[in-house]
């Protein structure tokens, strides 16, 4: 049995780490006009013996600080030392010295951040020299942890912050924070550190017109007696966080109160109050479904969603203890259908984050994967639950092929005291981010797989439960501690879990499964051959376990525990074998029995009067199924892994007909999906294949997303070996759907069928990708699609129209003109110019039109740079980097002029521009994006 895990409280690191902070209060005035705010902090302090507390404090301009009443010494100095970065750039020759130094001034600028940088003097230090002659016979040593306790003291700090640059942000009579990546110091005195924990009492004083939002409890508003009126809100926060969890957003914002419950309330701006009002609608659903499946109320007692202008917006989402800043891009109306998904499932994992990741914390770095885990399921019950199962299959999924290319090296190890350590908390940004997140929730439902929904379901309600419980204050989780859950009540057997948390956990790479299969006539068995290898190299999974001292050593074949499922549809029915080893020599040959009998049903017995030497046998026997990939073989389709119960690459060979079988007939979307890719990808096409991704895009039963695949790949296929059979489908079935049979024009728009909305969203996109032998798009194509673009009518329509016009308008980006073709481009090139006229007297949802013109024109100036002036279109496009307009819009034009730059007179003019750009640029996203992008473009010219 594994030991009784020893309980712990929040008081327990007081022996080690110093100082502990016992309660904080922030008393704040906020000046909107002068971008200034004001005030003290008070912190209730354990100070250790040395007498000495040190806080973290950035950017701030201290007035004075108080220790019970008493002036105090201290020392204020600054995390960031540029005379020693200069001396680092002052050695630098090469672009490769270049890059050594910017690492090592990034990594010891955050090595200093990590420090407190202000020291306050609490009392003197005791002498340990005169205690002893005190106190013979050791009786220092009779001091206990809970008399240090006692030496409680009250430290005022006054300050005031003028102009911050990071950490709170003035813009347009707003406010918020972001506190992510330790920035809350940057606003407040504090301890910036995760395993400081402690509650907090607020009070905000702003203008009278304004409101101030911020976490816990609104307790009560308070009207000052000043000329023109201030108004104080005092907020109360009973649940111990750390300093990085408390948020301030002020505004004129509009508050709408949740119908169906009285401790959520939704704010934003008043222009976006009716998006507002419909955007959130459904998130009681998602409030109730975590309450139920985890068995316990909202630790926080409230929860607080605010939507911000978008411009001042550092991130599309910032988490605090019970409120979540969103950019209020993010916001739709009734009339909008694309947005709603995205949206939707934004807003249910910032909500499964307050659970997972702001109440529960991470123990240790290396612990934080298991808590963004967390998360992810949460949010995938709740799209299961309220999306479709289809839904949340194919996003799980697409995850998990992303995951499975990704995870290459050291730096997708989950559990890597390496990464966690020297990264310090950069790996859960960006792409690799992402892949982390999404392994992170693969492994959770691998576990889930393995020991049944309600034994996990049973887990993560004891987290909570124990979390909640007063007298114990368990708010903090380890991956040792979850293990030892997963043996307790997920009862899986312990050799299991010694080879599952060290082999997918602390090291990286996922399997890569090569299967083939004959079948036995004679045995009537199928012999599976199998070829096991791994996503990332032998050496990086060595250097990972080598470098994590929480790994386990593995003795003999580094693979992976557990059994997959081979899925073998028969004549007879459907049967799983769960025979094939994860672990084990990398050649293996398997052996499944078949059920169905197919030589009793294709000889029958001999008639009377037949031939004696049976010639006439079977003479006018016919296969009983079409769908048999063979006469001889009783098998209609194969699969591993149904249930997705692993995070692998799995290439699987079978025939042709057994791949159409599985499209037409499975109805799981991960068989369908995987089967289109396959026959997408098969390097000889028959009219068969066609014809079956044909018919699975016309069934409306099917899953609109499995079916926009099946478009594309239809397009794939389209060439002259097939008659372009794929892409005079596409066209039929478009037509079939948005076509008036009597004029032969696209009738006007009707949205009302969602699903099919989203198909023929797609139809000219795939349309767009067809490429004849000389990689130009067929002139029936391109034909095609301006006639889409000229005679789209939204009139009459309840819908908005914007997506499905980007869609159009981006399609027209991906032809490729030939000389059929090119005597179309000016008729395009004009639809275009008047989307961005008409879209400039009326802007569309976010931009969004103007966006997708901006990209085609830049791409159809890339592609015929020969032949159309690049100065022109840079002049065309450059108006709308005005700071007038959206800063989607801005971004957006910015990359497409950086990219003709580029195209046209090299990367030093695109570098000097880009840092222009960098310097004009007057939103805090813009100033995010367009490095962002410089960074990731494909053309790689940064």
């Amino acid at each position: 049995m594994a030991k009784p895990r020893k309980p712990k409280n929040e008081d327990q690191k007081a022996e080690n780490s110093g100082a502990v902070v016992r309660h904080q209060k922030l008393c704040l005035s906020i000046d909107m006009e002068n971008c200034r705010i004001y005030g003290y902090t008070e912190l209730k302090v354990s100070v250790p013996e040395s007498g000495i507390v040190g806080l973290h404090a950035d950017d701030l301009n201290i007035e004075n600080i108080l220790v019970d009443g008493e002036p105090a010494e201290f020392e204020l100095f600054p995390h960031y030392q540029a005379v020693e970065d200069e001396r680092r750039w002052c050695s630098v020759s090469s672009a490769s010295t270049a890059a050594d130094a910017a690492c090592a001034t990034y990594i010891s600028s955050l090595d200093r951040e990590m420090a407190p940088n202000l020291l306050i003097l609490c009392s003197k230090p005791v002498n340990p020299t005169s205690d002893q002659q005190e106190q013979p016979n050791g009786g220092n040593n009779l001091q206990t942890s809970g008399e240090l306790k006692q030496n409680l003291k009250l430290i005022r700090i006054d300050y005031w912050v003028e102009k911050a640059e990071t950490g709170i942000h003035f813009r347009n009579n707003m406010l918020h924070t972001n506190n992510q990546l330790r920035r809350a110091h940057c606003w407040f005195p504090c301890m910036d550190d995760n395993s400081q924990r402690c509650c907090y009492d607020m009070e905000f004083t702003v203008a009278n017109n304004l409101v101030a939002v911020s976490n816990g409890n609104l307790l009560y508003q308070v009207l000052s007696k000043d000329d023109p009126p201030r108004k104080t809100y005092v907020y109360r926060l009973s649940v111990p966080v750390a300093a990085g969890w408390i948020s301030l957003a002020v505004a004129a914002f509009d508050i709408l109160p949740d119908r169906h419950s009285g401790i959520l309330s939704h704010m934003c701006m008043p222009l976006n109050l009716p998006k507002l009002r419909n955007t959130v609608g459904f998130f009681h659903s998602a409030f109730s479904h975590y309450e139920d499946y985890l068995s316990a109320s909202f630790p926080f007692g409230s929860y607080k969603q605010v939507f911000i202008a978008p411009e001042i917006a550092v991130s599309s989402l910032s988490l605090g203890a019970s409120m979540s800043v969103f950019s209020s891009q993010v916001l739709f109306d009734e009339k909008v259908i694309d947005q709603t998904i995205d949206t939707r499932i934004k807003l249910a994992y910032a909500l499964a984050r307050q659970w997972f990741g702001v109440y529960i914390t991470a123990e240790a770095p290396n612990d934080e994967w298991l808590l963004d885990g967390l998360a992810g399921f949460l949010t995938d019950s709740f799209i299961k639950r309220f999306l479709g199962n289809n839904e949340a299959r194919y996003r799980r999924y697409k995850a998990n092929c992303a995951v499975c290319k990704a995870d290459v090296s050291g730096a997708t190890a989950l559990s890597s005291s390496a990464s966690s350590t020297f990264l310090y908390g950069t790996q859960c940004m960006g792409l690799y981010g992402k892949i982390r997140s999404w392994k992170s929730v693969a492994i959770l439902q691998m576990l889930e797989k393995q020991m049944g929904p309600e034994s996990f379901r049973k887990i993560l309600q004891i987290i909570i439960f124990r979390a909640q419980d007063m007298t114990r204050s368990l708010r903090t989780l380890s991956t040792k501690e979850f293990r030892h859950l997963a043996n307790k009540v997920g009862n899986l057997e312990r050799p299991f879990l010694k080879e599952f948390f060290p082999r997918w956990v602390g090291s990286c790479g996922c399997p890569v499964l090569r299967m083939g299969l004959s079948y036995n006539k004679r045995k009537n068995m199928i012999e599976l051959a199998v070829l096991r290898g791994c996503t990332a190299t032998p050496d990086s999974v060595a250097l990972v376990s080598n470098g994590n001292p929480d790994s386990e050593a593995r003795e003999g074949d580094v693979g992976w525990p557990g059994m997959m499922s081979i899925r073998v549809h028969e004549l007879d029915g459907m049967y799983d074998h769960p025979i094939l080893p994860m672990a084990g020599e990398t050649w293996q040959l398997l052996e499944i029995q078949c059920h169905s009998k197919l030589a009793a049903r294709r000889i029958p017995k001999p008639k009377k009067g037949s031939k004696p030497d049976g010639s006439d046998d079977n003479a006018d026997a016919a296969p009983t199924m079409d769908m048999r990939s063979s006469a001889e073989s009783p098998l209609l389709w194969l699969r591993a892994d149904p249930e997705m119960e692993y995070l692998a690459e799995i290439h699987f060979s079978q025939p042709v007909q057994m791949w159409i079988n599985q499209l037409e007939k499975d109805k799981d979307v991960v068989a369908q999906a995987h089967a289109i890719a396959t026959l997408e990808a098969l390097p000889q096409l028959s009219f068969s294949v066609v014809n079956a991704l044909n018919n699975f895009l016309s069934d409306s039963k099917a899953f609109w997303r499995v079916r926009i695949e099946a478009a594309f790949a239809l397009a794939h296929t389209a060439s002259e070996e097939t008659d372009w059979a794929g892409l005079l489908h596409l066209v039929k079935f478009y037509k079939s759907r948005r076509f008036d049979p009597n004029i032969g024009l696209p009738r006007p728009n009707d949205f009302h069928d969602f699903p099919e909305y989203f198909v023929l969203e797609a139809i000219p996109h795939a349309i767009a990708m067809v490429r004849a032998a000389d990689k130009k798009s067929p002139r029936e194509a391109v034909e095609f699609v301006l006639q889409l673009l000229k005679y789209n009518d939204n009139n009459g329509n309840p819908y908005s129209d914007v997506y499905w016009l980007s869609a159009l308008v981006e399609s027209v980006g991906e032809l490729e003109f030939g000389t059929q073709s090119i005597s179309f481009l000016s008729s395009l090139l004009k639809r275009i110019d008047r989307l961005l006229q008409f879209d400039r007297l009326m802007p569309s949802y976010n931009g969004i039109l103007t966006i997708s013109c901006i990209r085609t024109l830049t791409q159809i100036a890339l592609k015929l740079s020969s032949s159309i002036p690049l100065d022109g279109v840079f002049q065309l496009i450059k108006p709308f980097r005005s700071s007038e307009t959206q800063w989607q819009v801005r971004i957006e034009a910015s990359r497409a002029l950086l990219d003709i730059e580029f195209q046209s007179k090299g990367i030093d003019a695109a570098l000097s521009l880009f840092v222009k750009y960098l310097e004009e640029e007057v939103s805090y996203r813009g100033e995010v994006g367009c490095p962002c992008y410089a960074i990731m473009s494909d053309k790689m010219w940064f």
